[in-house]
């Protein structure tokens, strides 16, 4: 189900891809007296946070504002003809419908006998009335028509929270029965709100409209104590009345980073689930979470969930936005153990997030563990709260406010009206962190594998069994060189530069690993990327390896749980998790599934295979097993290994559809892993653990190699700290900053894969530009697997050379040859055009190769040219020209000087890119020529910023995790960091530097 009102699919535009940032805000009286002055106020923040909203073109369209308020019992009473029960035992459904009145009357009629079938009564319906005079016709153009539908409490509603229950179900019913039987979406009908306790107006609207919109909320008779707010901005995206907040219980602003993680997690949960509250009626609910929503709805809808299931808001709100709680030393003992018990029970929702929730009587706020968003409030000796994301949203007098204060990271601020009192968030989790003794719980079943001891002792392969399993897996010599001896030496992921001028995989003529066809997605400017370093408190790498406890189920016995403190497993660990039956009484489970299949069947043989292992699985786990460990090991001269990304992808989304991925672990035993990009992808594709136990192998081959004598326990050792340091980092380019989190969040693009390959294996993973199905995937690791089990005098005695990295005669191609550099130098030291000419020619051939994907565009020529005469003179064209951000210390002086004096002679526009710039460079050169660049950059790091640097610009960039590293800055290494550059960068020489 999409959305009608947004643009569908084309090019490089995908409606799933739609993300907004918000203001926020909400009003209260502490002791729950109701006012109109309240709604007027909760108005007028909306209108003081306008420029956090967004306005079109037209400047009478906006990106959506809202208002939540508790049900004005007195007003309706009075606007309804029919009379009403008591307030608590009727709810409100604010309604957009279709304009259309033939399908109205059908959503109207489906209502009604949705309603009845639910055991409650329909009392009648109302027209909202609206003033759209102030719309623009874009926005009439698509305005729903507004009604209010009354329903009365049942007699199967014991009290009115079994009933703000039954209306939840009845929402969700209504919503998939309309969609199903008239196939309409949520552009033509929508259910803003459904309940008891509150009522929602909102719309595609600028703020200062929506109390003109809706003449109820001028009406004096209409009250509330607490009134909540936001005005949305939709960064690159369409606005739409539905996806206006707030939503039904919050409003939100920020970007949850791990969306379709945490929309496959709460899928899988649906078979596994089952709750004493909901009874039958959770079975009514899926799918709980509609295609097509924004992150914030989504968010909305698992908040619903569990307040349903017999979670308090702020238990649930702590559930889905936990605080930094792993390795906080200041943290109590027992809410460690509240948050390290419950965390097994639903992977964070994670990103910068500021979210405001009420549920009609409680109203509140929390931040994202690091606080990447703002909110403040204030206290008045009037007993009101105002929360909001900025201090100045209402004019009150000084004298009134008794307290000012923000949101701090991970904390939680919750006013309850019923109690008339605020609870903070020291008492708030005190309370719950004391309701049950979760270390107790803790200690009984929490099973940490580090702690267990080694079953077997590892055994080192034969070297000629080790080369044919490195070659099968494309080990190459850069592997080694680039890769894996430098990961020890430094014990970290190795930092390249220069960019990559190697053939895109699809374009490859050599056969490429399935993981060269993905690149991460990376946080953008509204959505901060973290730095693991710094910010190490808040980044965890713990795992939890098994199945998942029933989200709903509090009065069930307690559940075992296997945790790893970093997801990398040493070939003993695998086989403690081989072997957890023994250790565990029972309560773990494993089996081993070959990833294998038999040579001879060759490439075309692998889909069915594919098939075969996921119905493997799926019968492993319906026998008990609850650990599953996918493995390669058994790939010979007979057998091919499936590629370990396709086979895991493949079977965590199989268990996803059959409801099973909650009642099993899944660990990756694979050789075909040894980078850091290696790793993210099987994680992000649904790994709890991985062990890569031919990268191990090999290391323990590399001793020559290596500067210093270490043991092959230490050279494992620091492999997986580089490992777990470069998922820390990878994880942090995201926002994101636990690997629950990641763990099947899916945060990567496609390029070169077929839609149908994405659609079959990789559900959700988006690819601009379609390329290879499974065939081409198998044919190139049959190849692999047969050069490395042939008899080729090259294959028997060494690695391929790779040359992917660097140029390598029969390696990867390159877009700069040995030959191209060398025909370049010659032509300009010589000043020779006809060098020059050969160097175009060599360069613009390798359009006829393929090599890059410019190379695959075929230019559409006029019919009739453009007489030149027409055209601009090339003086004119290249005063447009600006050169890329390349810093000075990435580059040499000499090149950053001459780009500078090209451009400036071209009337053009050099960039210093983010290093800085000497100040006497600022000054024109005795020839009247400049090395002044004309643009400015300023990153986070601002490196080399100056009044002066500033002042001396024609333009000014700045930059946030924007750079050859994007979601993480530049950097500079360590050993290019000279006195010069230090200096210019004003730093120390010899320190690394990261913007």
């Amino acid at each position: 189900m999409t959305h009608r009102a947004l643009p569908p699919e084309q090019g490089l535009y995908d409606p799933q891809q739609e993300h907004d940032a918000c203001g926020v805000g909400f009003i209260v009286h502490i002791k729950g007296e109701k006012r109109h002055e309240i709604i007027n106020q909760g108005l007028e923040i909306l209108k003081n946070i306008t420029h956090r909203g967004a306005v079109g073109a037209d400047p009478l369209a906006g990106d959506g504002a809202g208002i939540i308020i508790q049900i004005p019992d007195a007003f309706l009473r009075e606007e309804v003809s029919q009379p009403l029960p008591k307030l608590g035992d009727y709810g409100v459904g604010m309604l957009f419908l279709p304009r259309e009145p033939q399908l109205r009357a059908e959503c109207e009629k489906i209502m009604a006998e949705v309603i009845a079938a639910e055991g409650q009564t329909v009392l009648g319906w109302r027209d909202v009335p609206t003033n759209n005079g102030g719309l623009s016709e874009g926005v009439k153009a698509i305005e729903p028509v507004i009604r209010q539908l009354f329903v009365g409490k049942g007699d199967n509603c014991v009290d009115q929270d079994a009933f703000e229950r039954k209306l939840f179900v009845i929402r969700k019913v209504i919503e998939h029965t309309v969609r199903h039987q008239l196939n309409i979406d949520y552009a033509d009908f929508y259910i803003p709100s459904f309940s008891s306790r509150t009522l929602l107006y909102k719309g595609m609207l600028l703020a200062a409209q929506v109390g003109d919109y809706y003449p109820d909320l001028q009406d004096e008779r209409m009250v509330t104590a607490l009134a909540l707010v936001h005005q949305r901005f939709s960064t690159n995206t369409f606005p739409t009345w539905d996806l206006a907040q707030p939503f039904r219980m919050i409003c939100h602003n920020g970007e949850i980073n791990t969306l379709r993680g945490n929309i496959n997690w709460m899928a899988a949960r649906r078979h596994g689930m089952s709750s004493e509250w909901l009874g039958d009626d959770l079975d009514k609910l899926w799918p709980l979470i509609a295609e097509g929503q924004s992150d914030s709805a989504c968010f909305d809808n698992a908040l619903e969930l569990l307040v349903a299931g017999g979670y308090s808001l702020a238990e649930a709100m702590m559930l889905l936005i936990p605080e930094a709680w792993a390795d906080n030393p200041l943290m109590d003992e027992k809410r460690r153990a509240f948050y390290e018990y419950r965390a097994a029970l639903m992977e964070p929702w994670d990103g910068p997030a500021a979210v405001a929730f009420t549920d009609g009587s409680q109203i509140g706020a929390t931040l994202d563990r690091n606080g990447l968003r703002p909110a403040r409030y204030l206290i008045t000796n009037d007993d009101m709260v105002v929360m909001a994301s900025e201090m100045g949203v209402l004019d009150i007098p000084q004298e009134k406010i008794i307290k000012k204060w923000r949101l701090q990271p991970g904390k939680m601020f919750l006013i309850d009206t019923e109690q008339g009192r605020i609870i903070d968030d020291a008492e708030l989790k005190a309370e719950l962190a004391n309701r049950a003794p979760y270390q107790q719980w803790l200690d009984e079943t929490q099973i940490i594998l580090e702690h267990l001891p080694p079953e077997i002792t590892s055994m080192l392969p034969t070297q000629e069994t080790l080369l044919d399993r490195q070659q099968a897996f494309g080990y190459t010599q850069e592997d080694l060189k680039f890769f894996l001896i430098p990961m020890v030496v430094g014990g970290q992921d190795p930092i390249g530069s220069m960019g990559v001028d190697a053939s895109l995989a699809v374009l490859s003529n050599r056969p490429r690993l399935l993981y060269d066809y993905f690149k991460q997605n990376f946080a953008q400017v509204t959505n901060p990327a973290i730095d693991p370093i710094r910010e190490e408190l808040v980044m965890s790498l713990v795992s939890l390896i098994g199945p998942r406890p029933n989200l709903l189920g509090f009065t069930e016995d307690l559940h075992q749980r296997l945790e790893v403190h970093q997801p990398i497993l040493t070939n003993t660990d695998l086989e403690k998790v081989r072997r957890i039956e023994n250790r565990t009484g029972g309560a773990f489970k494993t089996k081993t599934l070959s990833i294998c299949y038999l040579a001879e069947q060759g490439a075309s043989a692998m889909a069915e295979a594919v098939s075969q292992l996921c119905d493997q699985a799926e019968q492993a786990v319906l026998a008990g097993n609850n650990i599953l460990i996918l493995s390669d090991r058994e790939m010979d001269a007979d057998h091919i290994a499936i590629p370990a990304l396709l086979a895991t992808s493949a079977v965590h989304h199989h268990l996803i559809g059959k409801g099973l991925r909650t009642e099993s672990g899944l660990v990756i035993e694979t050789g075909e892993a040894r980078e850091v990009q290696h790793f993210c992808l099987l994680a992000g594709y649904g790994a709890e653990a991985i062990n890569p136990y031919l990268a191990f192998d090999t290391l323990s081959t590399l001793g020559d190699s290596l500067p210093e004598d270490l043991t092959t326990e230490e050279v494992h050792k620091r492999y997986i700290k580089a490992l777990n340091k470069g998922i820390l980092k990878v994880m942090s380019k995201m926002g994101i900053s636990t690997y629950q989190s990641y763990c099947g969040a899916q945060i990567f693009d496609a390029i070169g894969l077929s839609d149908e390959f994405l659609q079959a294996y990789f559900t959700g993973t988006k690819c601009k530009t379609a390329g290879v199905s499974l065939t081409e995937i198998a044919e190139e690791t049959v190849r692999r697997h047969r050069l490395a089990f042939s008899n080729a005098p090259l294959y028997r005695n060494a690695l391929d050379v790779g040359g992917e990295y660097a140029y390598r005669v029969r390696g990867e191609e390159h877009a700069w040859t040995p030959q191209s550099i060398s025909t370049l130098q010659q032509a300009t030291r010589q000043n020779d055009r006809a060098l020059y000419d050969q160097f175009a020619k060599t360069i613009n051939e390798q359009n006829e190769r393929f090599l890059t994907l410019r190379g695959l565009f075929e230019l559409k020529l006029a019919e009739q040219p453009i007489p030149l005469s027409e055209v601009e003179p090339v003086s004119e064209i290249v005063k447009r020209f600006a050169t890329g951000a390349m810093s000075y210390g990435s580059i040499s002086y000499e090149v950053h000087t001459s780009l500078a004096i090209a451009m400036n002679r071209l009337g053009g526009k050099s960039n210093t890119g983010e290093g800085g710039e000497e100040p006497e460079r600022f000054k024109p050169m005795p020839n009247g020529d400049s090395k002044r660049s004309a643009i400015k950059q300023v990153a986070s790091g601002r490196f080399g910023v100056t009044t002066e640097y500033l002042v001396n610009s024609n333009d000014i960039q700045i930059k946030i995790a924007q750079c050859a590293k994007p979601g993480e800055g530049g950097q500079l290494p360590w050993h290019k960091a000279d006195k010069t550059i230090a200096t210019v960068r004003h730093s120390t020489p010899g320190v690394g530097l990261i913007s």
